[in-house]
């Protein structure tokens, strides 16, 4: 498995996101020139995962953000700190919307 997430980005519309499984997982959300404005999770506390999460996101307009990708996976909060240390490493901090939120320790990648 990839560090990075490859996953072909989707527009962040109600009609695609109603799309997705009621799985657990990871997902980043891209603003109009494609660039990551929030890394998150959906965990085992969001009613239909992923659904839920974006859906979620989709109706507040986080960040600006116009697109998704997402990964189904039962590790989503290793994981998600895997892709906040990936950004990091790549931007040199943490997405933007992210850094509003309460502070994730996450380690550093080399």
């Amino acid at each position: 498995m990839q560090i990075r997430l490859t996953k072909p980005w989707r527009p962040l519309t109600a009609e695609e996101v109603r799309k997705l499984p009621g799985q657990l997982g990871v997902y980043e959300l891209a603003d109009a020139s494609g660039a990551v404005v929030y890394i998150g999770f959906a965990g085992a506390k969001e009613l239909f995962g992923l659904r839920s999460a974006l859906q979620r996101h989709a109706e507040a307009g986080t960040g600006g953000a116009v697109s998704f990708r997402v990964e189904v996976n039962m590790q989503y909060t290793s994981r998600f700190k895997e892709l906040l240390m990936s950004h990091r490493m790549d931007h040199g901090d943490i997405p933007p919307v992210n850094r509003t939120e309460p502070p994730v320790k996450v380690g550093r990648l080399s």
